[in-house]
């Protein structure tokens, strides 16, 4: 292969890359537009909550935990293929980011550049990932968070735990009003499916 063809291949490469980077905050842009205030400030909040240094943009460990804390745990190489799709390398964010960090007479980084996300990009992936999320996957996340043993149902020890947890002042009879309300079957504890049914209805 000539070094004319490799560029040109280089630079077939980067202009699907920049397509689909595009693509990909477009359907972001209209799927923020699509959530809730609640949900909208939800991804904001995550974002500067895990942005340690306030300075705009997420590395790959603040990323990490920002996704994990929406509800998007990832394999390292997903959060890799976001920041290689959507990052920004941090010595093009200005002298001020990438120098100002090391103290004078450092040796110099070579290597790749760190890459960053900023909180538009940020917006825009999470967007996306909130719109196209199945409801009843969230469902039973919630349900594993009463059922915290596994034991297949929610108990009246499960509520009174989670209400003491939310701080929430249920009487006994209330908890006790709740199981009997939604056990179908009656069994005394609020199954998976039970469950799904009172949050799809």
């Amino acid at each position: 292969m000539t070094a004319q063809q490799r560029e040109a291949q280089r630079l077939d490469r980067e202009r699907k890359e920049r397509a689909e980077r595009e693509r990909i905050e477009r359907d972001g842009q209209n799927h923020l537009s699509e959530l809730s205030e609640e949900q909208r400030e939800e991804i904001n909040e995550a974002f500067q909550l895990f942005d340690l240094d306030r300075d705009g943009y997420v590395d790959y460990h603040e990323l990490k935990v920002a996704m994990k804390a929406l509800g998007f745990d990832m394999e390292k190489h997903e959060i890799t293929a976001i920041l290689q799709t959507h990052g920004t390398p941090a010595n093009a964010l200005g002298a001020g980011k990438a120098a100002g960090k090391a103290p004078q007479g450092a040796p110099s980084f070579s290597g790749p550049a760190k890459l960053m996300i900023p909180l538009s990009s940020f917006q825009n992936l999470m967007a996306a990932r909130i719109a196209t999320r199945d409801p009843r996957e969230e469902i039973l996340r919630a349900f594993e968070l009463f059922d915290s043993d596994g034991k297949g149902g929610i108990t009246v020890d499960d509520l009174r735990r989670v209400a003491r947890e939310l701080n929430e002042g249920l009487q006994e009879e209330e908890l006790v009003a709740m199981i009997e309300e939604f056990d179908l079957d009656g069994d005394g504890l609020i199954g998976r499916e039970e469950f799904v049914g009172i949050c799809l209805n």
